[in-house]
């Protein structure tokens, strides 16, 4: 049966727990985001998911706790494929325009003898908006979300056993997203923080959601299964139930609030 591995759960600036990130195991593992530093490292060993069956990646967005993992990917991979450690290619998805920053941050922070992989067995590969890839055993639609901020893509795709999964990147659902979410079995969905919480944490400056919005919003687009992440942290032992109990006033499907590391059979 499918896994996701969630790697980490929180949001930009948390320190008990790591960046939001996670990984979809099939035979090999798709990982989606690789939060801001080398703690990806960590998560992977933890989660015991060897790189050497890392062979693609999809990086959402150009905002540092997303994106700057993925350096330290290129630098342990490019070292095993140097070392004839690793076979075949690693394949980083992303928007167009996140290409060539992924590209400069790497010939700035990476040695030469590493970055000359990247356009050789590192493939930066941009996708558009509603393009379809085949990644490992899945036909994976891409979408611009239409972020307030930075350009920002999530995807859908079915899984082996016929259901529907989508991931909706870090910010609030947009009617924009409604095909991809709608009726989804498993929906991924950002919140930011408690409703109860948020003259605390302010999540609508942020251009996020709380519990209680993504509930809602779960509720209303008959989503059978829903995983909260990219969370605060301040009350990270008592997290999953505080967030359950406010969550399920609203929604009255499947609730899910990972701890890092958790697994989620699917």
């Amino acid at each position: 049966m499918e896994q996701l591995i969630m790697l980490g759960t929180g949001n930009a600036t948390v320190t008990k727990c790591y960046n939001t990130c996670f990984a979809i195991k099939d035979d090999e593992y798709f990982l989606v985001d690789t939060g801001g530093g080398n703690g990806i490292l960590a998560q992977l060993e933890k989660a015991e998911i060897p790189t050497e069956q890392i062979h693609h990646i999809f990086i959402s967005h150009e905002h540092t706790d997303h994106l700057l993992g993925v350096i330290w990917l290129i630098r342990v991979i490019a070292t095993k494929m140097k070392q004839g450690k690793y076979d075949g290619n690693l394949n980083i998805y992303c928007h167009a325009d996140l290409v060539n920053t992924i590209h400069t941050i790497a010939k700035l922070t990476v040695q030469k003898k590493f970055f000359d992989f990247i356009g050789d067995r590192i493939l930066l590969t941009p996708v558009d908006d509603k393009e379809v890839i085949q990644i490992l055993n899945y036909s994976v639609q891409f979408f611009d979300i239409g972020s307030t901020k930075a350009k920002q893509y999530g995807f859908t795709t079915t899984l082996q056993n016929g259901k529907k999964f989508t991931f909706l990147g870090d910010e609030p659902y947009k009617d924009i997203e409604f095909e991809y979410a709608k009726d989804a079995d498993w929906l991924l969905h950002e919140a930011f923080c408690l409703y109860e919480e948020r003259d605390i944490f302010k999540p609508y400056e942020k251009h996020h959601s709380t519990v209680k919005d993504t509930c809602k919003l779960g509720e209303e687009l008959n989503v059978k299964n829903l995983i909260l992440y990219h969370t605060e942290d301040k009350n990270i032992e008592n997290r999953k139930a505080l967030y359950l109990n406010e969550g399920k006033e609203y929604y009255h499907g499947n609730l899910f609030v990972p701890e890092d590391l958790e697994v989620i059979k699917l």
